[in-house]
């Protein structure tokens, strides 16, 4: 996502002003969770969902705007029943769907299969803090979103953002968030393979590059390494093993990703204790930040997070020494948070008046201990940026469509509500994401004013929240301890 800071105290002449506008138009178009230019050889980004088979390697084909309509999944899977009653289905071991009659053979084997799936694990439906009435849709979303993810996850650990044009690489942070959701929901499998992917692709020094492609190749395009995707990582690597620690231990990449990510991070952090300025989840350069000379919230969040997940992962297996550098870095950066970053109210950049964002969240359960100062921080960002949709944008003064929310920033406000233990906020931000599908009930990128989806559908992080929220409204959420 992109935000050129409409109302920065830094302006210069109404030339620069323009091209500067100019060049952030464009990178609010091949945002990582947004909006790019559409692909001329694919059809429009306003489809409904995917369609899938059943069978490995869990190909998916998107869904046309006519055959979504009147057409609905067949419970428990991914095999789409049209209006006229014959079934759209991906055959097992091809990568685009055809159309069948309903009593084919292939329709109740691949339906039988994404249920078998399912069963495998669990569907969360946010259990007993849910009111019986709610929970059917809850549990309905949620198991959508689980073969979601699996159509988005190539059988080499890949998991793309989405299914279309610039959606369709693997990001690292979003990767981590897929892993994290295939674990809660006892997925291990698939987990193991998003983080051995990950694993695989990480550089000697411990960085990740923006994004890939499902090969494994790093896009090139000029984006550099992004801080937060290396705690992101940090933290969905710990989680695995806090939450499965004998599938964690059939991964033995895991502990050399983690040494080589948790190293940087901690050798990175200046005088202060802060990491260096970076690109965060908006994708957008330091230097149009309000504050070009400190990192972002959305950077500095997750690194804590990260260098606390990784100290736990060390000291959990008997890596003591690591575990005390990492736990010492992690508390250096503890100590910048309270000094730059909370007198100010948690802002997106340390700096009086600063503008609010969903980074926000990242300093709260589950990825940090609850704390009152953060709770109301929480609770101011989300007041600023909720739109009459009742959704949310990014952050203040956001330089996009100022009508169209985006799902996962609405979704992190949920995970913080359902993972601090507030159930009603937390199920009023649920109810109004199942209400703002698709209408095959896939959970999509953005919403616009008049309540549509207004971007690909699915996304990869927002069905990765969903489930995580539902999950901490059945029961607490493991969080990376501060010592």
């Amino acid at each position: 996502m992109a935000d050129d800071r409409i109302g920065s105290p830094r302006r210069g002449t109404f030339r620069t002003v323009w091209r500067v506008t100019a060049l952030l138009l464009v990178a609010t178009l091949v945002a990582t969770c947004g909006a790019t230019l559409p692909d001329q050889g694919r059809p429009g980004w306003g489809g409904a969902g995917l369609i899938g088979g059943g069978g490995w390697p869990f190909a998916g084909d998107p869904v046309s705007r006519e055959d979504a309509a009147g057409a609905a999944y067949i419970p428990g899977s991914s095999v789409l029943r049209l209006k006229d009653g014959r079934v759209q289905l991906v055959p097992f071991g091809a990568e685009s769907a055809i159309t069948v009659d309903a009593d084919d053979p292939r329709v109740a084997a691949a339906v039988r299969s994404d249920q078998a799936w399912l069963a495998r694990g669990t569907v969360p439906d946010g259990g007993a803090a849910v009111p019986e009435e709610k929970r059917a849709v809850y549990e309905e979303m949620a198991s959508r979103a689980l073969l979601d993810l699996r159509l988005l996850t190539r059988p080499n650990g890949a998991s793309q953002a989405s299914w279309y044009g610039a959606w369709r690489y693997a990001w690292p942070r979003d990767s981590a968030f897929t892993a994290a959701a295939f674990v809660m929901a006892g997925h291990n499998s698939e987990a193991r393979r998003v983080l051995r992917f990950l694993a695989r692709v990480q550089t000697d020094e411990g960085l990740w590059a923006a994004r890939y492609h499902p090969d494994g190749t790093a896009v090139v395009d000029g984006r550099e390494p992004q801080l937060d995707s290396l705690g992101w990582v940090l933290w969905a690597g710990w989680f695995f093993h806090a939450q499965a620690p004998e599938a964690a231990a059939e991964l033995p990449e895991l502990w050399g990703m983690i040494e080589r990510a948790a190293d940087h991070l901690a050798e990175s952090l200046d005088v202060e204790g802060l990491p260096p300025p970076s690109s965060d989840y908006w994708e957008r350069a330091p230097d149009t930040e309000e504050d070009p000379r400190r990192p972002t919230l959305g950077v500095v969040g997750p690194v804590l997070a990260g260098l606390r997940s990784a100290a736990a992962f060390a000291l959990g297996t008997g890596r003591t020494k690591q575990a005390d550098d990492w736990r010492k870095a992690a508390q250096r950066l503890t100590a910048a948070v309270a000094r730059q970053f909370a007198p100010y109210g948690y802002p997106r950049s340390p700096i009086k008046d600063g503008l609010m964002d969903t980074s926000v969240t990242f300093i709260a359960p589950p990825f940090a201990a609850a704390d009152p100062g953060v709770t109301a921080a929480i609770a101011d960002a989300a007041e600023r940026q909720t739109l009459p949709n009742g959704g949310v944008l990014p952050g203040e003064r956001w330089s996009g469509d100022p009508d169209t929310a985006w799902t996962p920033e609405v979704a992190l406000f949920t995970l913080a509500d359902a993972a601090s233990r507030r159930p009603e906020a937390a199920m009023s931000r649920l109810d109004w994401l199942a209400a703002h599908r698709t209408n095959l009930g896939v959970l999509p990128e953005k919403v616009d004013e008049h309540g549509d989806a207004a971007s690909v559908a699915p996304l990869g992080w927002t069905a990765s929240l969903v489930l995580l929220s539902l999950a901490a409204l059945e029961h607490p959420l493991p969080i990376p301890p501060a010592r």
